[in-house]
């Protein structure tokens, strides 16, 4: 297995204002969810349905988490890397900055707290990440 050593990322900031909504387990994933920009995300588990969304997109009424700002790890990874979210989130949290991980086939997103974005940014950067775009 490979390892990922340091603080080495490629890290994007993505555009917008992000927000978490919550579903009932047995919902449809609505239709909204797949017309709007930017990333989304939608995980279906045995006790609720998740969509991560841009504000905007998300409609009133359901239960959210609001104004979250989104970290793309530049990827992608073989899945035989290990510790590449954990390179990227130690400095989170010893700056103790709240964070909601994603992942996809090819890479990880992390969620921070609009209010919390820029002393992220200056905790990636002071492990070495490389902020880019």
């Amino acid at each position: 297995m490979s390892s990922l050593v340091g603080g080495n990322l490629k890290v994007r900031r993505l555009s917008g204002t992000y927000v978490v909504c919550r579903f009932p387990a047995n919902s449809s994933i609505p239709p909204w969810a797949s017309l709007g920009g930017g990333f989304i995300s939608i995980t279906r588990a045995e006790d609720e349905l998740s969509i991560v969304c841009r504000l905007e997109s998300a409609p009133k009424g359901t239960q959210q988490e609001i104004r979250w700002t989104c970290f793309k790890i530049e990827g992608p990874f073989s899945f035989s890397v290990v510790g590449i979210l954990n390179s990227f989130i130690a400095p989170l949290a010893q700056a103790e900055i709240p964070i909601f991980a994603l992942s996809t086939y090819d890479t990880d997103y992390v969620l921070v707290k609009e209010d919390d974005a820029e002393r992220a940014t200056e905790a990636l950067q002071r492990a070495g990440h490389r902020l880019v775009g």
